[in-house]
């Protein structure tokens, strides 16, 4: 592919910021061969010379991007830098200077104006401690030692073979010291120097070619460099100075009275409320945290009350979380509220951290677990506003879970409690909690007469909303209690015309069986009648047979007599037989208008009690019986 200067450039920074700086090198040497003297290639080769360590080619290359244009601010930057990480503190502060006259709105330059300026101080010292004694009859003198000190550097200047053996003559630094220098590199270059007395392990050359000696030995020259900065930067009389104004700081602040304790946490804590009501709760929950911490460390002769404080803070810490949705996080946090005040008997904490748990597990639909924790709070509570409070969440917690007659009760607790403090909102809102049970319960009338008292304590907060949501309540009950009322009126219609319906087929059935027992009166009546009939037709046989066998007169004409008396008293038996029909004939004639007039007044009296109809048709059977 064709490879162009942006392409290279792009891809020199990108391994830059993946800390690949050599790879990075040869990018920007290739670019720089397409375009030589480009000022922006020259800055970022510099950057990585800075990051190998490499002051002197990084310098140069700061130095060439300024050639043509001395006023280019980054190329102004990047020498100030490297001048600084050589040492050379004042002339990086010069150069510091002039890219914030250009360029005051960087604030890059300014924050290189305060670390130069620093590590000034700390190499010579704070200029504002240094007493000067001006003696004019002295100054003629001063002046011509200084001019004889100076000829005589001129003279004894050395060569540059006789700075390379001061340099091998120069004493080793003092490890104590060498070592606050580099700390933790310390190691690392006791290691190296250990390395390099291994002289065959020196010989040995690497894959790409390259001594062991000579790694070894730009390491040990990378730390020295690093030590070297590091002793002028900040000085050791300047870290022992820092360490001992930390630890008087730190004994002021432990030396300060309970009051000014006392006021700073209760400023801290107002602070963390005030934000998390803001709507900062990330805030309020880090400056919660950052206080935890703090407060944990101090002693309790300190802070009297440091572990009510440590639940507080973790008690406002899960605010902040239910804030931010985190109900999990809330819950732990809670918790160790909830811990800390059982661990040291704090009774009010003990309370505040049960509401707390249990309003999360309402947020997270675990009713059952909140009813729980609610009912171990019930004997805690202290007044009967706050029973009445309580007794209200679990009812609504029952009512989530479909119990309406637990929620009930809860209820006419909550109310009975509400009474007795005389609160009128909590007497609304345990009213109407009686009332949203009741409807599902399906109990309209009651629901109907609560929500009207609910209605009127919304009246007496007064509170506008509440009166218009209880009013959309009232009206949908109100219908529901119509459409049942409507629906047990049809199956009340239905049921008593299936009771005049049955009553008539009684009736039927007993006229049917009424007739049937005549038919059958009848038919006994006519085998009575066939009967007579009957034996005066064997009686004639007989007494023809009596003619024909008797020879004898007298004999035969008593028969004869005997004949006449038997049909008369069987004609007169058959006329009191035919007498007692008739007579049952017409009391049941009787009995049947009577009935038929039952009938007539039963539809009449049915709508009164159906019952007493009932009675009056038992009472006629029993008649005919």
């Amino acid at each position: 592919p064709i490879v162009t200067f942006g392409s290279l450039i792009t891809e020199g920074k990108t391994l830059s910021r993946r800390g690949q700086y050599r790879k990075a090198l040869s990018c920007f040497n290739n670019a720089l061969k397409l375009k030589e003297g480009d000022k922006k290639c020259l800055v970022t080769r510099s950057q990585c010379f800075l990051k190998l360590g490499d002051t002197e080619k990084s310098l140069k290359d700061a130095e060439a991007s300024l050639q043509k244009d001395k006023t280019f601010c980054e190329g102004l930057y990047q020498k100030a830098e490297t001048l600084y990480t050589m040492g050379d503190f004042e002339f990086a502060l010069v150069f510091y200077h002039r890219g914030r006259r250009l360029r005051p709105d960087l604030h890059k330059f300014q924050l290189g104006i305060n670390k130069a300026e620093e590590a000034i101080i700390n190499s010579i010292g704070n200029p504002a401690s240094v007493k000067l004694e001006n003696r004019e009859e002295l100054g003629f003198v001063s002046r011509q030692a200084e001019s004889r000190k100076t000829n005589q550097k001129l003279h004894n200047k050395p060569t540059k073979d006789q700075k390379g053996t001061r340099k091998k003559q120069e004493p080793v630094k003092n490890p104590k010291t060498e070592r606050q220098l580099l700390g933790q590199l310390y190691d690392d270059k006791v290691y190296l120097e250990k390395l390099l007395k291994d002289e065959d392990l020196m010989q040995i050359n690497t894959r790409q070619g390259l001594k062991v000696a000579d790694l070894v030995l730009d390491g040990i020259s990378y730390l020295n460099q690093r030590r070297d900065f590091w002793q002028q930067h900040k000085p050791i009389y300047a870290r022992v100075y820092e360490r001992r104004l930390r630890q008087q700081k730190w004994i002021r602040v432990r030396k300060r009275k309970p009051a000014e304790v006392a006021r700073s946490i209760a400023k801290n804590m107002e602070d963390i409320e005030m934000m998390l009501a803001r709507g900062s709760a990330e805030e309020s929950c880090r400056k919660a945290e950052r206080m935890l911490k703090k407060i944990k460390v101090w002693d309790e002769d300190e802070v009297p009350n440091k572990h009510e404080l440590i639940g507080n803070l973790h008690s406002c810490i899960g605010n902040a979380k239910v804030a931010m949705g985190q109900m999990e996080a809330a819950l732990r946090s809670y918790k160790k509220d909830l811990d800390c005040a059982r661990k040291h008997a704090l009774p009010d904490a003990v309370s505040r951290a049960l509401d707390n748990i249990a309003r999360v597990y309402v947020r997270t639909s675990r009713f059952q677990q909140a009813i729980n924790t609610w009912e171990e709070r019930i004997p805690m509570a202290k007044s009967s506003l706050e029973k009445a409070w309580l007794f209200h969440e679990i009812g609504r917690c029952y009512l989530e879970l479909g119990e309406a007659e637990t929620a009930q009760d809860c209820g006419q607790k909550s109310l009975e409690s509400a009474d007795e403090e005389g609160d009128v909102e909590w007497q609304l809102h345990a009213t109407v909690l009686v009332a949203q049970a009741q409807v599902k319960l399906k109990d309209y009338r009651s629901a109907i007469m609560n929500f009207e008292r609910a209605l009127e304590k919304a009246k007496l907060v007064p509170d506008r909303e509440a009166q218009n949501t209880i009013i959309a309540a009232l009206d949908k009950v109100s219908k529901s209690f119509i459409k049942e009322l409507s629906k047990g009126s049809k199956e009340a219609a239905v049921h008593s015309q299936k009771g005049r319906d049955s009553s008539h087929e009684n009736t039927e059935n007993k006229t049917f069986e009424k007739d049937r027992e005549r038919e059958e009166g009848e038919q006994q009546m006519g085998k009575q009648d066939e009967k007579p009939k009957e034996e005066a037709r064997k009686d004639t046989e007989v007494q023809g047979n009596a003619e024909d066998g008797e020879k004898d007169r007298e004999g035969a004409e008593e028969e004869v007599g005997n004949q006449d008396e038997k049909p008369k008293e069987e004609a007169r038996k058959d006329t009191e037989v035919q007498g007692n029909a008739e007579d049952g004939e017409n009391g049941e004639k009787a009995e049947e208008e009577q009935q038929m007039e039952n009938q007539d007044e039963k539809p009449k009296e049915e709508a009164k009690n159906d019952t007493e109809a009932q009675e009056n048709a038992e009472d006629g059977e029993t008649d005919k019986e």
